[in-house]
């Protein structure tokens, strides 16, 4: 019979933990028992072994671990490999789900307590209050700003959607075992009367799941195609978005009182729209997405207004009911008797009917029931909510506010914020994609022989020029090349889908590789040949549909990206342009910069520290031309939004997101930031709808306190001169390296699994943008996925050490003591008191927390060169040791992540079923590069890389 756990003891200080660990062992005694059920006794005691001889590598000094592991390893049959891989895997995977778990246990535990959390709503409003900041004035800056998280699909995300939903389920029942244990508690339940039924049900159902995962096929036979990734991307709209953000926008509305609180929180999606470097992405993947997106959302509010239906019984001959909602309930097509006397019921049937001619219009979809036949498609998301408003109004004059606030006010905010289409779905294409197809429809129109061969300004000049005419530049009965008609069919798409499901469905049109004002006239130039743009330039009267956003990638991109807006908004008409918006009350000019390009082009400090200068220069230029053009009615001046785009790991400028947004420079946020959400980072923060809620309040927090607290100032001019100081060193070490290292790239091919993980079914978009082996080709995401799963972590912290070493003794050995010292104690004077800084340096200190160069040396044994390999290993162990030390001197911590106690718990506790899987790695992959691994071998490779990703909750 299962045993069942008696109740959890109270909470203290010293078995805070204790919860944690018994679902641990509680998931991994499941688990056991299904290997031991599903493949023997002898499988169990093999995985076992591979765990504790992991252990003792770690610890064993005499390396006699290491003999007997590798022993091991290389002795098992690809069946067995296979199976032990899938075992330590899922052991990750439900180690993370039980972090999960006690991750919401002790917040939840902390709000009874009465103690808000940094990066939580409450404790931002209290900040907030305390600074003497009224509820109107939070009111009036919500009012104008946008905050919005963009999901984007990437060569990274591995996890199938049949391995997340049941791991959701699994999340579901520790959640539910905790509430047995509660009342049990609140209670007074003996320990030997403890629901035994309940528990053991719910042990049962566990066991259920756990079996599921252990016989569902981990991977995928076929590669990821863009549908699947739009699928997978909604799964996190069904599961948090939908119900969490209206939540938010509650709690908000509570804690304001009586003032509004607009629609600033909304969602964005890269997924179906971008096409740079995925060739696999077109119109019909951009309708696919909008449709699939519209089935989604209406399918949400066809369900709400079906439980609404059962919860508004009012009858007509005990209330009043407003003329407005007795006209909305005879439009209704309900003739029902049993319902005559009840207005919202039949107003909701009718509502309903509309609802599924609009599902039916939009997607293709039948709705899952019908009162009456779908008929009179309602034209827009506003004339839905409309009639919402409606049955609100009428339910207040009734004093029926607790039946508006249960489900009404929820639904009606999700209206608002989703309308049809559920997020806005981003356009990005490479600068280069939109120069050849000008070049060809100008040369076809014998406008110009070789658009790409003049220079910027002749560019620049022909294109304002047909920016100004009327005609449209394609020929009629011209052949043009695919590339070509793809292109345009985006544009065309793009139109299309603003009709159908209106303009908040397509906003943005984002262009890679930004480098010339050119690059941003082109896309105007391509929005007008389909009717995304109107009127001229020249006479002050254009319009432009989507909003053009350039993305500076690289080191130099984001040196010039403040020279390039400054020429842009000086052309004549631009500046108009933009002002205008498009019904908007300002006009808005969204920026994209790239943390991914510009570390692998730079290294991370000054890949950060160029963020910090360009942000602050984009801000210089946008007030500058604010203060210098005020419009007639002094209302419409440019909104600067900048995108951050942040990937999981610190090397593509991830971290926590609370302390990033409040270290961006002054004057940057405003109430304004985007930003993208990649990879396995979705999972984490957002598959459990309770901590997506948290990740979502932690944005709304940060905005709040950077642009109404002003928490960063401009830092001073020592600060600034020793950051660029250290960017110069830095970036030189990390391009020595990298780069000018010979033979670099032949170890970076060889000693990590970049070359299985191009083979791996886990994106629709390849690794590389070029057919060739050079890390500039090399897309900035697998490059750090690579390096993640070898536990070098290499882009979130080389070139420091080297940085502050050369700072701290710029003259060499000569230099006096003094001056040393007065070095030092600036950098420790920066990391106290400029967040820029200590944000840049907790995040070295976390990544380094997951670095590991004992496992790195097995990943380094790959490479058959043993001068290269000694070459190069030698380099990076140096320069680790030289910014472990750096960070030591600089914050006086001795340890890693020692403020940082929940994060030192999570690797504690999840990094001994990730260990195995290395090895396990490394051995499979000899063997397959080798050529005497089979198709069994390349799946564990490919297995063992999911595990990782998921053990190291971020993976590139």
């Amino acid at each position: 019979m299962t045993k069942i756990s008696p109740p959890r003891a109270k909470s203290s200080p010293k078995n805070t933990e204790q919860p944690l660990i018994e679902d641990i062992r509680l998931l991994g005694r499941i688990l056991g028992d299904v290997i031991r059920e599903q493949e023997g006794e002898a499988t169990f005691a093999l995985i076992e072994q591979i765990r504790q001889l992991s252990v003792a590598f770690r610890r064993d000094a005499d390396h006699e671990a290491d003999k007997t592991l590798s022993k091991l390893l290389t002795s098992l049959s690809g069946d067995k490999t296979v199976s032990v891989v899938r075992a330590f895997t899922y052991f990750s995977h439900l180690a993370n789900l039980a972090e999960d778990r006690h991750h919401i246990r002790r917040r939840m535990m902390h709000q009874r307590m009465g103690d808000v959390r940094e990066g939580s709503i409450a404790r931002t409003l209290q900040r907030l209050a305390d600074g003497g900041i009224t509820t109107e004035a939070i009111s009036q800056m919500l009012a104008h700003s946008f905050v919005s998280p963009v999901l984007t699909a990437h060569p990274t995300e591995v996890q199938r959607k049949s391995i997340l939903d049941a791991e959701r389920d699994i999340a579901r029942l520790l959640a539910q075992r905790d509430d047995i244990m509660a009342q049990a508690l609140a209670y007074k339940v003996p320990n030997d009367a403890l629901a035994p039924r309940e528990l053991a049900n719910n042990e049962a159902q566990l066991r259920a799941r756990v079996l599921q995962l252990w016989q569902t096929r981990m991977l995928r036979y076929s590669k990821l195609t863009v549908a699947n990734e739009v699928d997978n991307a909604l799964s996190y709209y069904h599961a948090t978005f939908l119900r969490e953000i209206p939540r938010i926008y509650a709690h908000l509305e509570l804690a304001l009182g009586k003032q509004p609180v607009a629609n600033f929180l909304r969602m964005g999606q890269w997924i179906g729209g971008d096409r740079d470097g995925n060739p696999n992405v077109n119109a019909q993947t951009l309708e696919h997405a909008l449709r699939r997106q519209a089935d989604v959302a209406i399918h949400h509010y066809l369900t709400e207004l079906h439980l609404l239906g059962a919860d508004l019984s009012q009858s007509a001959l005990l209330l009043a009911f407003s003329p407005e909602m007795q006209a909305l309930a005879e439009r209704s097509a309900d003739t029902s008797q049993h319902r005559k006397d009840e207005p919202y019921r039949r107003a909701l049937i009718g509502m309903y009917s509309r609802l599924a001619a609009t599902f039916k219009d939009l997607t293709g979809n039948e709705a899952a029931r019908h009162a009456v036949a779908p008929q009179n498609p309602y034209p827009s998301a506003q004339e839905f909510l409309a009639n919402l408003r409606t049955i609100e109004a009428c339910l207040l004059t009734q004093r029926a506010l607790p039946l508006v606030t249960q489900r009404l006010q929820p639904l009606i905010r999700a209206v608002e914020v989703f309308g049809f289409h559920l997020a806005t779905v981003d356009l990005r294409q490479s600068s280069d994609q939109h120069e050849a197809v000008l070049a060809e429809l100008l040369a076809t129109a014998r406008v110009t022989p070789d658009y790409a061969a003049l220079d910027e300004a002749a560019k620049c000049t022909l294109l304002l020029s047909l920016l100004n005419e009327a005609r449209p530049l394609r020929v009629m009965g011209a052949q043009y090349s695919a590339h070509t008609r793809s292109e345009i069919g985006v544009f065309e798409a793009a139109k299309a889908m603003r009709e159908q499901f209106g303009a908040q469905a397509i906003r943005h049109y984002i262009i890679s590789h930004t480098e010339t004002v050119s690059d941003l006239l082109e896309v105007m130039l391509l929005q007008k040949e389909v009717g995304l743009m109107r009127g001229a330039l020249s006479e002050g009267n254009a319009i432009c549909d989507l909003i053009v956003v350039p993305l500076f990638e690289t080191i130099d991109d984001l040196r010039n990206a403040g020279g390039i807006m400054q020429a842009f908004y000086a052309l004549p008409g631009v500046l108009a342009l933009v002002q205008r918006g498009n019904a908007e009350q300002y006009g808005e000019q969204d920026i994209m910069l790239g943390y991914s390009d510009s570390n692998k082009d730079g290294g991370i400090f000054t890949s950060n520290w160029e963020l910090y200068r360009g942000e602050i220069a984009l801000v210089e230029v946008f007030d500058e031309i604010n203060r210098n053009h005020p419009t007639p009615d002094n209302n419409q001046f440019i909104q600067l939004r900048l995108f951050h785009g942040r990937g999981g790991t610190v090397g593509r400028g991830g971290g926590p997101s609370f302390e990033a947004i409040l270290a961006q420079p002054p004057g940057t946020v405003r109430g304004q930031i985007r930003l993208t959400e990649q990879g396995e980072v979705i999972g984490s923060k957002y598959a459990n709808p309770e901590i997506g809620r948290r990740n979502l309040e932690t944005l709304v927090a940060a905005t709040l306190e950077a642009t109404l607290l002003h928490p960063t100032q401009a830092a001073p001019s020592d600060y600034l001169e020793a950051a660029a100081e250290l960017s110069i060193a830095s970036m030189a070490a990390y391009r020595k390296l990298v780069y000018e290292t010979p033979g670099f790239t032949n170890y970076f091919f060889a000693a990590t699994p970049i070359r299985e993980i191009a083979e791996l079914n886990i994106g629709s978009r390849p690794a590389s943008r070029k057919a060739t082996q050079k890390i500039e080709d090399l897309r900035a995401i697998p490059w750090g996925f690579s390096w993640g799963q070898c536990r070098l972590t290499l882009p979130g912290w080389f070139g420091f050490g080297s940085a502050v070493e050369q700072f701290l003794q710029p003259l060499g050995d000569k230099t006096p003591a003094k001056t040393h010292k007065q070095r030092l104690q600036l950098l420790q004077h920066m990391e106290q008191q400029w967040p820029f800084f200590k944000t840049l340096l907790s995040n070295m200190d976390m990544v380094l927390a997951k670095s590991d160069l004992a496992l790195a040396t097995r990943y380094a044994e790959l490479v058959t060169d043993s001068k290269l390999r000694k070459t190069i290993f030698s380099a990076i162990e140096q320069e680790w040791q030289r910014t472990t030390q750096a960070l030591a001197l600089i914050t006086g911590d001795k340890e890693r992540l020692a403020h940082n106690a929940a994060l030192q718990r999570s690797i504690r506790h999840r990094f001994p079923y990730i260990d195995p899987l290395h090895h396990l790695q490394v051995e499979m992959v000899r063997r397959y590069r080798a050529g005497v691994g089979d198709e069994r071998i390349k799946r564990g490779i490919h297995m063992s890389i999911n595990g990782i990703a998921a053990g190291l909750r971020n993976t590139g």
